[in-house]
């Protein structure tokens, strides 16, 4: 999947969330920005959201998560840093740092999760194992 599949991904995944106005704006010179959208809250309240989407094989670092807050300044209440990888113990720390523009984290694992809750590309098979107990023949 390339990064421009990878966005969009993100952004049908955020619709299907119940995110609404979801635009994929990543292209280079976007400013560090992949997306934006507003998070509707039980209809009463909104966040608008940056998100940045990040095909990683290994873990985002805190300098990512610090430059993609600087890239939502003025821009959202909130941004949200998606990724196939993980995130390191610093970044996750910058990302919930006091006085500075919450950014939540989604790693490769709760993208799956969401995916599949979603289903979203993913398909859900419950296969019946059955096993045949000798013994259990052996005192008929």
């Amino acid at each position: 999947m390339s990064p421009d599949e990878f966005e969009r991904l993100t952004q049908r995944m955020l619709r299907e969330s119940g995110f609404v106005h979801v635009e994929v704006t990543g292209r280079t010179g976007d400013g560090g920005i992949g997306g934006k959208g507003i998070a509707r809250i039980n209809g009463l309240m909104s966040f608008h959201i940056c998100f940045q989407c990040k095909k990683y094989k290994g873990s985002v670092g805190s300098p990512e998560i610090r430059d993609f807050r600087g890239a939502t300044v003025g821009r959202a209440d909130r941004g949200m840093f998606i990724t196939t990888g993980s995130f390191t113990k610093s970044a996750i720390e910058e990302a919930n740092r006091d006085d500075a523009t919450p950014i939540d984290l989604v790693d490769g694992d709760q993208l799956a999760d969401k995916l599949k809750e979603l289903a979203l590309g993913v398909k859900t098979e419950l296969v019946e194992k059955i096993t045949v107990d000798p013994e259990w023949f052996l005192g008929l």
